[in-house]
């Protein structure tokens, strides 16, 4: 019910106040996002006290040849800057992407044997030691950093 009322606000000629662009290209996508962003009508701020903006995220692009434009709708408390306010939302999809991606796919902790078992805490904490260690050496890539050192004890140990 919320996400149809957010929806709804940013559908049509509505006039929308406040709006960011940013433009990125990285690992072969050509990506854009636009950030538009009002304040919260009172039936929304009613339900949802403290909320004071309603915020979409269109972010326009390629991925593997094909056009993809995924919309994201939010609530927010913050009153900042639509520039400011698109960074953030950036930074909580870059801390997504940092972690649990890295740990499912490079690391393969949900296809892992040992995923639903005793053992489980102890290889996340060891993913976690590794992906630290890693990015501590100065690795951007985990993936890179396995394929760097997995013949190397002495430089792997050294870490």
């Amino acid at each position: 019910m919320l996400h149809r009322q957010i929806r709804s606000q940013f559908q049509g000629m509505r006039k929308i106040p406040f709006t960011a662009t940013d433009d990125e290209k990285r690992h072969g996508r050509d990506t854009t996002w636009t950030l538009r962003a009002k304040e919260a009508p009172d039936h929304i701020k009613t339900n949802w006290p403290g909320c004071s903006w309603i915020v979409e995220v269109i972010t326009t692009g390629t991925r593997k040849g094909k056009q993809v434009t995924p919309t994201h709708t939010f609530l927010t408390s913050l009153r900042t800057a639509p520039n400011a306010l698109l960074r953030l939302v950036r930074q909580r999809w870059s801390i997504e992407n940092e972690w649990p991606w890295v740990r499912d796919v490079q690391l393969g902790e949900d296809a892992h044997r040992y995923a639903n078992r005793v053992g489980a805490p102890l290889f996340s904490f060891l993913r976690t030691v590794v992906m630290n260690l890693l990015r501590r050496a100065g690795y951007r890539s985990v993936h890179a950093g396995q394929q760097e050192l997995a013949h190397d004890i002495s430089r792997m140990l050294a870490l």
